[in-house]
């Protein structure tokens, strides 16, 4: 299928025009430019910027965490990047003080992983999350990358292979120090890859905390998982996969494209997306620039889209979302079966949100009756009254509601 070589035809194409409605927003702007002083030159500015930021490609953004404040001060972040595999990063954002006695305080808060989903959006979509915890915590994160930029040297990446990637920086961070968060979708391998180290006698990670994913699709089902049941796997590898075009470094792997889950994205609300964008217009014309700058942030975080492996997609709707493997007890990786009842070593946390319209109520929570091996003591649930799915780890209601319950359960289980 042609459809991918023909997006990329469109959005060259379209290159020149999109540029020229950037120069042209910026002429009848710019105080310094005589455009600007035209009748209507701001409204005629903030169409153009508009119609530049609904053409114009979404780059990768910067993690962008230069400094954070903990234990009373502020201390500069440096990004490092602690072990590079063909489909993803592991980063450590690093605190750095010269002060004895301030480094001993920060070795001794608990470290935490937090894995990133790969589903669409880059890694970045949890800067919150990720900021937030910096405050208390020792902090490393997945950066997965974006399929078309692996060459296709490298091999195919499935749902497994992802098991392999999280139980390989486990053991490098060193499980008996460690507390894990999945966000989203990486809560079913993360449990898959505690539950198998459990099981082959491994260390395990002090805790984990799962958070609105899809543990037992089956329960209270939404738009997300009646797309994935209503068509046959075979529809999705004829429909949805295409080859990554020649101007890529992954030129020929077979990918689920960014774009595609991009307009799956926005098709789930299309009225809240056009309406967002109308108001960016009109708070444009209205000089209400505080406003029309939270919406290019939200929109460049949110129109940053990656391409998924196929083999990690279509393994992702067979497993999770039409097998139900994980929670009928029937996955088996490398001829040994996942079994969450195996893991009795280490506390779990799962956190959902009230209105999450992607995993619903009680999809999350599951993995607590999977997990009979761990003392009842040691499980714990949290449901975030008026929280959608980014409510959950991201914006006020994490900082102020979820937050304060997660520091908590780290500290708890970090002695």
């Amino acid at each position: 299928m042609m459809l991918y070589q023909w997006h990329e035809f469109g959005r060259q194409w379209m290159a020149p025009w999109v540029h020229l409605a950037g120069a042209s927003s910026r002429a009848f702007s710019d105080p310094s430019s005589w455009l600007s002083n035209l009748p209507g030159a701001q409204r005629i500015s903030a169409y153009h910027e508009l119609m530049h930021r609904l053409g114009k490609g979404y780059e990768k953004p910067a993690w962008d965490i230069p400094e954070v404040e903990t234990e009373g001060r502020t201390v500069p972040v440096i990004e490092l990047e602690v072990m590079a595999k063909p489909f993803c990063r592991l980063l450590r954002f690093k605190r750095y003080t010269d002060d004895p006695v301030y480094i001993d305080k920060l070795k001794a808060q608990p470290t935490v992983l937090v894995v990133a989903p790969l589903s669409g959006h880059h890694a970045t979509l949890l800067r919150d999350t990720v900021r937030t915890l910096l405050r208390d915590h020792k902090v490393y994160v997945t950066d997965w990358v974006d399929a078309r930029l692996v060459p296709t040297e490298a091999g195919g990446f499935g749902l497994e292979d992802y098991v392999g990637y999280i139980q390989e920086f486990i053991r490098h961070i060193g499980a008996e120090q460690l507390h894990v968060m999945s966000v989203c979708q990486p809560t079913v391998p993360v449990l898959a890859a505690v539950s198998l180290m459990a099981a082959a006698g491994e260390p395990t990670p002090r805790s984990l905390v799962m958070m609105g994913g899809p543990i037992d699709a089956r329960v209270s089902p939404t738009q997300v998982n009646d797309l994935a049941t209503r068509n046959p796997l075979s529809w999705f590898e004829n429909n949805v996969i295409h080859s990554v075009p020649s101007n890529y470094p992954g030129h020929g792997r077979a990918v689920y494209p960014g774009f595609l889950q991009h307009a799956g994205f926005i098709a789930m609300n299309p009225n809240r997306h056009f309406m967002s964008h109308w108001d960016f217009y009109t708070d444009l014309v209205k000089g209400d620039l505080e406003d029309a700058a939270a919406h290019r942030r939200f929109y460049d975080e949110y129109n940053a889209v990656l391409d998924m492996p196929a083999e990690f997609y279509l393994d992702t709707i067979r497993i999770v979302f039409q097998e139900f493997l994980l929670p009928r007890g029937q996955w088996e990786i490398d001829g040994q079966r996942v079994d969450p009842a195996a893991i009795t070593d280490t506390a779990l946390m799962t956190i959902e949100g009230e209105l999450d319209d992607i995993a619903g109520l009680g999809q999350t929570e599951a993995a607590h009756a999977l997990c009979t091996g761990i003392p009842e003591a040691s499980h714990q649930h949290l449901t975030v009254k008026g929280a959608g799915h980014y409510g959950i780890f991201s914006g006020r209601r994490w900082r102020e509601q979820v937050y304060p319950d997660v520091k908590a359960f780290f500290a708890r289980y970090n002695a």
